[in-house]
């Protein structure tokens, strides 16, 4: 097809992969809006205990997948990855709808966390892959924008369920993402040069695939940058995780409102200043790299920077200003360092090794975000969510000044080498 030889066709990828990334967090969310309507027929989700069994099999899986996911997606092509990681976890909804018990729901639940896993670390290696230095944070934020998007359309599952059925609602969906697979079957290419091939990535044509896997993540893992961007990307996945997780508890509490109206005000709030900061922060740093080689971490650490006073406020404040502040000032701020994870890691990590590099990284922000799940669990028992959410602020300049000390790029796009 001509069209992967004009100049538009980056775009195009982005544009076809915020699709993906919506359907993504979309399938993934419904099942948690639909509690209500799917245990009149399965009884045992009346149990909290086994729900919060099927949100745990998730992570933990979609969590350890992560960086074999990565190290799948430099030695294979990306494009049937993807588009097998869409088929698979589209099936697994429609297959939802089918289900009778509660061990049912539960299997599907843990192949969901597999072929989830599978596409974000392909999807974002791919955008950068196609998107210089002039257009790749911008890119990567259009595309994050398509995870929000998805999470807040999760939402209404719950609506569709009152409407027609829960059955009708995942089989819907699944039909959606399994037609979606074909479409990208059409339209989406494989970036030109990419390394597809085992013999094609080493001087040593029989290299065995699972040795050179582990050999590229040798290599990332020896990269002392690395690390520091590990922790830089997972020490805001805590606060990243409580606002998704515990933020409507945490309006209603402060402003003494009902959750019908904490949870809608919150999520919008959240979603609209995070539009605002995966856009401004993406083009921000394309522009500030072509004059600064660290641009991309000076724009990060604003967005970092922005989340600090925001916890603040979230944690301590009771008054609908401050709330609503501090939720704006958080979703632009993480929004900002949201756009520029991947752009970074480009500028340490060769094309190579970035789909390996990233799926620790999202292994590590996964696993992050269900200790914090879990203590501001017990925080919201105690009486102590907006004391100990505030004191997120704390853990987050931490990794600011780590960032803004050590992470020194030498490039704007670390290119391959022959390690």
């Amino acid at each position: 097809m001509q069209i992967t030889n004009k100049k538009y066709y980056p775009w195009v990828v982005v544009g076809l992969l915020w699709v993906v990334a919506l359907l993504n967090y979309l399938d993934r969310q419904m099942l948690s809006t639909m509690k209500s309507a799917m245990m009149i027929d399965i009884v045992e989700l009346e149990s909290a205990a086994n729900f919060g069994r099927l949100m745990a099999i998730f992570l933990w899986i979609y969590g350890l997948m992560s960086p074999v996911a990565g190290m799948i997606a430099d030695r294979i092509n990306r494009k049937w990855l993807i588009v097998g990681s869409l088929f698979v976890w589209s099936f697994v909804t429609f297959m939802m709808g089918y289900c009778t018990s509660f061990n049912q729901v539960y299997v599907l639940r843990a192949l969901m966390g597999v072929s989830e896993a599978l596409y974000i670390p392909a999807g974002l290696a791919l955008i950068a892959d196609y998107h210089s230095d002039k257009t790749r944070s911008l890119a990567v934020g259009i595309h994050m924008t398509g995870l929000y998007v998805g999470q807040a359309l999760g939402g209404f599952g719950a609506t569709i369920a009152g409407a027609y059925s829960w059955e009708t609602t995942f089989h819907t969906f699944g039909i959606v993402g399994i037609v979606y697979s074909v479409i990208l079957i059409l339209l989406l290419r494989e970036k030109k040069g990419h390394t597809v091939k085992p013999q094609l990535i080493t001087d040593h044509p029989k290299e065995n695939p699972l040795k050179g896997a582990f050999k590229g993540l040798g290599v990332v893992l020896t990269n002392i940058s690395f690390w520091v961007i590990l922790f830089y990307f997972a020490t805001p996945s805590l606060p990243g995780w409580a606002t998704k997780n515990w933020l409507p508890t945490l309006f209603a509490e402060n402003l003494s409102i009902d959750m019908t109206v904490a949870g809608p005000m919150s999520t919008i709030t959240i979603a609209v200043a995070s539009f605002i900061g995966v856009i401004f922060g993406g083009i921000l740093s394309d522009k500030w790299v072509q004059k600064n080689i660290r641009g991309r971490i000076y724009t990060g650490a604003i967005g970092l920077a922005l989340t600090i006073p925001a916890l603040l406020l979230l944690g301590f404040g009771h008054s609908l200003v401050m709330i609503i502040g501090g939720g704006l000032c958080f979703g632009i701020g993480y929004g900002m360092f949201d756009a520029n994870n991947m752009p970074i890691l480009c500028q340490f990590i060769s094309s190579r090794y970035r789909a390996t590099a990233y799926g620790i990284m999202n292994m590590t922000g996964v696993f992050a975000g269900a200790a914090i799940t879990n203590l501001l669990g017990k925080s919201t028992d105690a009486g102590n969510l907006g004391h100990d959410f505030a004191l997120l602020a704390v853990v987050v300049l931490f990794a600011l000044i780590i960032q803004l000390a050590f992470l020194r790029p030498k490039t704007s796009n670390m290119i391959e080498t022959n390690d």
